[in-house]
């Protein structure tokens, strides 16, 4: 009975000790918390006991202040130079949309072959997402950019010079892979380099970027669209060849994320890097210090021995709530059908009545504009409102859109005498603008935010591929069946069902997305681990703020 009691009470013991460890560090990390909300309201470089009078304190502060925001240019420059794979993305995407006009008439294509070309891009770039983490995990981050830039290029080449369906296939399905590499790998980097109060701001770069990409496919199939249908198509897609030269330089610009050079024990490399970004070496210190603290998490839990695939696939409960936000908000940015309103907005416009080519390219046009201007306000907004408002007003207001272009397209069939045609035609033109703007408000970039955030350090690459893989299939399968599905319900009809489905995404937005706003990335982890994602990390804030004194000269906060 007595060795019956001790192994027993062993037993417990050992389950219990994963559970001792996982507070411990939990402590740590509120301890670290705390340690920085202190400093924060201290005078960096002030030292305990040391009197200054009033114009040496205002000089000090006044250098910590331009320290700051030196560190902030210089993270939106790396931030910026990451995030210009996304103009290689919007780009195609938006100029697909013109191109295949003039492809159907100089290479002959079926509707279906024209389905397969469209939405094997989403399909094909999730190669290059899931080979993009270990990739990036393997040679860094801002080489993988490069590596997918240079796939791209060569992609879009063949493409440009394809004399058949087949070739421009094979030069469609490279451009993919590249997309991937770099659509992945860029919302990493950037989440890695972001100081936490500019995170949200920083990460949406890349969706700006896209927006910018599809404007300017958008222009480029207007500006050449009065060319021959044998040569305007090929000259479209070999202008998206630019982007990518300016990506190569950008390599020889940006540093290398410091969070990959700590996994790679670059310690002094990793400290160069945050000393840009920082506001004082006591800060980058404690950076470091949590980024090796994250690092190392791995080696004190009981998952240590498993993959880091093997992890995602059979995940604990912390890890499934991070996979239900990170990946559940790609699969709705897609399943909402902004894809297919972005592809074929010239089929869309052409339901509505516009006959005329050059008309239907001018509209798409206005489409590109509006949704890179909304894109703006949401940058502005992402880290002073944060990610779950403008979420709800995204969903919500995309719902609404959706809606009323169903409603638009089947007036227009089916009420012809009630009204004039052109009211139909501006009534679709103002639904397609305003389902743009909103996605782009919030759906858009917070998607990226979001995915590239949840995830701890040990995840964040495959987290945010796996991801892409969600997104990247969903956008294929509905930029395939687009055409065939609106030939069985209607164009209308398949607006009726994006309205529906957006519908669910706002529940999904209300049950699976925390707040992150102002969180460091350790922080976010510590509240997936909790299992309070709406409320856990800002309550143990608050709880330490009697900890700091009131000083009159203390820096204000932010």
């Amino acid at each position: 009975m007595k060795r019956g009691k001790q192994t027993a009470e062993a037993g417990v013991h050992l389950e219990l000790e994963p559970c001792r460890r996982m507070e411990s560090v939990k402590m740590r990390a509120v301890t670290a918390a705390t340690k920085r909300e202190y400093r924060r309201m201290e005078l960096v470089g002030e030292e305990e006991g040391e009197e200054l009078d009033e114009a040496e304190w205002l000089h000090r502060a006044e250098a910590q202040s331009q320290r700051r925001r030196r560190g902030q240019r210089y993270a939106f420059c790396c931030a910026l130079f990451a995030s210009l794979n996304g103009i290689l993305l919007g780009y195609d995407v938006g100029v697909m949309s013109g191109c295949i006009i003039y492809m159907q008439k100089d290479l002959h294509i079926t509707e279906f072959q024209q389905e397969i070309l469209v939405g094997c891009l989403s399909v094909v770039s999730l190669l290059g997402s899931l080979s993009g983490g270990r990739t990036s995990d393997a040679i860094g981050r801002k080489w993988t950019m490069g590596l997918g830039a240079i796939v791209f290029q060569l992609g879009a080449v063949i493409m440009t010079f394809a004399p058949s369906f087949t070739v421009l296939m094979i030069g469609r399905l490279l451009a993919g892979v590249g997309i991937g590499f770099g659509a992945m790998v860029s919302g990493v980097y950037i989440a890695e380099i972001s100081p936490a109060g500019a995170r949200g701001t920083l990460t949406s770069l890349p969706e700006i970027c896209i927006n910018l990409g599809i404007l300017l496919g958008y222009v480029s199939n207007y500006a050449f669209s009065g060319l021959s249908e044998h040569i305007n198509w090929r000259i479209m897609l070999g202008v998206g060849i630019l982007p990518s030269v300016f990506i190569g330089f950008a390599l020889f610009v940006i540093p290398e994320s410091p969070r990959w050079l700590m996994m790679e024990k670059r310690v002094s490399e990793a400290r160069a890097v945050l000393l840009q970004i920082s506001e004082s070496e006591a800060e980058v210190e404690e950076r470091l210090a949590e980024i090796e603290e994250a690092a190392g998490l791995m080696k004190s839990m009981k998952s240590e021995d498993k993959e880091v695939w093997r992890e995602l696939l059979n995940p604990s409960p912390a890890v499934r709530r991070m996979l239900y936000a990170g990946c559940g908000i790609q699969l709705f940015q897609q399943i909402t059908g902004i894809d297919a309103t972005v592809y074929y907005s010239p089929t869309i416009f052409k339901d509505a009545g516009i006959k005329s080519d050059q008309e239907l390219l001018a509209a798409t046009v206005a489409v590109g504009f509006t949704k890179t201007v909304f894109i703006l306000v949401a940058i502005f907004l992402i880290d002073k409102v944060g990610r779950k408002p403008l979420l709800y007003v995204s969903t919500i207001g995309m719902t609404a859109c959706l809606f009323l272009l169903g409603v638009a397209l089947t007036l227009q069939k089916h009420a012809m005498g009630l009204m004039s045609p052109r009211v139909g035609i501006d009534l679709a033109i103002f639904a397609v603008c305003g389902n743009v703007a909103f996605f782009s408000i919030g759906m858009g970039p917070i998607c990226w935010v979001l995915s590239s955030e949840v995830f701890p350090l040990r995840l964040r690459a495959q987290g945010s591929a796996l991801g892409q893989v969600g997104g990247r299939v969903s956008s294929g399968l509905v930029s395939m069946s687009f055409l065939s599905m609106a030939r069985a319900i209607s164009v209308a009809g398949m607006f009726f069902l994006f309205a529906a489905i957006s519908t669910i995404s706002v529940l999904f937005v209300y049950f699976c997305v925390p707040e992150t706003k102002g969180k460091t990335l350790e922080q976010i982890e510590m509240m997936f681990e909790s299992g309070d994602e709406l409320r856990g990390g800002e309550i143990e804030l608050e709880d330490t703020q009697h900890l700091i004194p009131s000083n009159d000269k203390s820096v204000p906060l932010g």
